[in-house]
């Protein structure tokens, strides 16, 4: 425990974020609080909370720094700089895409909810909200890079592990996270007061977590963050085995499938969506069986 304590404090001296300014003033002030209320409280939000259909937040992934703000980290989910590069090229869209489409589409998948309108209150202001915390972060146009900073070369590193997974790596991420992760996000995985869910249902049986079609449930991807986030306040404190298996037996839980035509069918009156990719179908055996995995097998049932 004491280790953790000195890591914790450790990682908030490092990623302290001395250079972030004030609020501006005005309208645009107004406008970037009103956007980082939104990500901390996305969920009950009056401008988005029927857009969530599940009970996680903006901030559940963009974790807050040392000073509160959310996505203001030098970890895998930070919105630090994350402006400078739009627009770019996303491979999963097959098009060139703004910052309002990219968070805007995080919750067909994340949030397993309703994609606001491009330009609509709360999405000029969670896109306010973050360039105001990418401010003096040179413009950078990158074909090669579309992220920032890019955490490619961690998520192949779990690639690489994973594709190798066993049950026993399974029964191993179970006791990883009976460890680690219990005390914040319950033994069911239902998430403990304001701790997030990981996976489960409510009493009425609505999924509570991210759906299959979320980068979260990746598991190279999932894997990368969890390693560099979690335990909260200790991230880069799980081994890479731990980080990997935590992850597999995360996303071998039950949660929402991914259909990506029937979320359009929800914004079909909205008008133009900018994708060249209209058909995506996910689930938690063809998650797996990207990584080359059985998801029975892995089970072990």
């Amino acid at each position: 425990m004491k280790t953790i304590i000195i890591v914790a404090l450790l990682r908030c001296l490092t990623f302290a974020d001395s250079n972030i300014p004030a609020y501006p003033k005005g309208e645009i002030g107004e406008m970037v609080k009103l956007g980082e209320d939104i990500i901390k409280n996305t969920s009950t939000h009056p401008l988005t909370k029927d857009l969530v259909h599940n009970k996680l937040n903006c901030v559940s992934c963009h974790l807050s720094g040392p000073d509160m703000h959310p996505g203001n980290t030098q970890t895998m989910g930070t919105f630090s700089g994350i402006a400078a590069k739009f627009p770019f090229y996303n491979t999963r869209e097959g098009v060139v895409i703004t910052l309002q489409d990219r968070v805007d589409n995080c919750f067909m998948r994340s949030m397993d909810g309703t994609r606001p309108i491009i330009d609509s209150k709360a999405s000029i202001a969670m896109a306010a909200y973050i360039t105001w915390l990418s401010t003096g972060s040179v413009i950078d146009i990158n074909p090669a890079t579309s992220k920032a900073p890019n955490f490619s070369a961690d998520v192949k590193k779990f690639a690489k592990i994973q594709k190798k997974a066993s049950h026993e790596n399974f029964k191993n991420g179970g006791k990883v996270f009976e460890t680690m992760c219990a005390t914040c996000h319950g033994m069911d995985g239902k998430g403990v007061a304001t701790f997030p869910p990981l996976w489960g249902k409510d009493s009425s049986g609505k999924y509570l977590s991210y759906n299959t079609g979320a980068g979260m449930s990746k598991l190279d991807k999932s894997a990368a963050w969890i390693q560099q986030n979690m335990p909260l306040g200790a991230g880069g404190s799980l081994s890479n085995q731990e980080a990997a298996d935590v992850a597999i037996y995360i996303n071998a839980q039950d949660r929402a499938p991914f259909d990506l035509s029937k979320k359009l069918d929800d914004i079909k009156d909205q008008g133009y969506y900018n994708s060249k990719r209209l058909k995506e179908v996910d689930n938690l055996e063809s998650n797996f069986k990207k990584m080359g995995l059985d998801l029975k097998t892995i089970r072990g049932k």
